[in-house]
């Protein structure tokens, strides 16, 4: 029997600086609707859907920097989102940032199923940008400031009859993301991000960050044998134009759907779970092909170890 669960990537346009949750949740409950009414199982949306993306400042007072996490989920603004799932029997995965009881700052993707229930929850794990304010800069990505590494590490979770994982941002480009949950069998990967289109460390690669962005969800998902659905938050925010270009990827690494606009966009996409096995089980065989014992560098060492120059062949 054929596993097909129908997909929406679910694009935001900007959130302003002072839009309010509750304002938020009325655009999420209305592409959820869309996805409701396009046959969706689960709506995805974006990295730190709820706000605007508030690393672009540096901000000292603790009261100003809390109002941006959410410490507890559902809560008072967004229990609307639950109950909406729940009435249209449509899941959805949420990006946004958690300030927990005892201090930690995490920023989080939060998986729910057609109940309304909670799936599982994933801490971004490849935190980005820089831990101070740096005054040169046009603004700030203070991701190292804001928010604290995740340490469990990548899953893939029984939901949506196959096995979804999640990752978020900086995450996707990081080829272990895919892999880790490639080896637990990961059959979708649900992508959010924020991408500014000015990358301050070299903006000779600027003019490559669509390029870039596809790249590697594509790369990701063929090698992996999975789909993959990549959700942006885009248009210019707060002075910072932001990449768009929401995508749903097939095990093939095609793009099977794509969005057009940089504002508030539903696509969606019929995704085949049992279409990841013609990859599994062929090139990417990992039982039969893979060869773990020489990848020793992968997690034995962090940074690059350049071999000695004396080195060589016949040594």
């Amino acid at each position: 029997m054929t596993r097909v669960v129908t997909v929406g990537a679910a694009q935001l346009g900007p959130i302003a600086r002072d839009e309010s949750r509750s304002t938020v949740v009325q655009r999420l409950l209305q592409l959820l609707r869309e996805g409701a009414s396009a046959g969706c199982d689960l709506v995805v949306f974006p990295e730190l859907a709820l706000t605007t993306f508030f690393p672009r400042w540096y901000l000292e007072d603790e009261d100003e920097k809390n109002w941006f996490y959410e410490t507890e989920m559902p809560g008072p603004d967004t229990q609307p989102l639950f109950d909406e799932a729940r009435r249209l029997g449509v899941g959805f995965c949420l990006g946004y940032a958690e300030l927990t009881a005892d201090g930690g700052r995490n920023n989080v993707y939060l998986l729910v199923d057609g109940t309304g229930a909670t799936v599982a929850k994933f801490h971004k794990v490849h935190i980005p940008g820089h831990g101070g304010y740096e005054p040169d800069r046009p603004f700030q990505h203070l991701e190292r400031y804001y928010f604290d590494e995740g340490q469990e590490g990548f899953t893939a979770w029984p939901a949506f009859d196959g096995l979804v994982g999640m990752a978020l941002c900086n995450d996707r480009r990081w080829p272990e993301t895919y892999r880790e949950m490639g080896l637990q069998g990961v059959e979708m990967v649900l992508i959010g991000y924020n991408t500014p289109l000015y990358y301050a460390p070299d903006p000779t690669q600027n003019a490559l960050a669509s390029f870039h962005n596809h790249l590697v969800m594509q790369a990701g998902a063929y090698q992996n044998g999975t789909w993959v659905v990549g959700v942006a938050k885009g248009g210019t925010e707060e002075g910072v134009e932001s990449l768009a270009q929401s995508a749903i990827y097939a095990p093939s690494g095609q793009i099977v759907a794509q969005a057009v606009t940089i504002g508030d966009e539903l696509i969606v996409a019929r995704c085949d779970l049992d279409l990841c096995q013609d990859y599994k089980e062929t090139l990417f065989n990992f039982g039969l092909y893979r060869r773990p014992e020489v990848y020793g560098r992968i997690t034995g060492q962090k940074g690059v170890i350049r071999p000695s120059a004396t080195t060589r062949l016949d040594d």
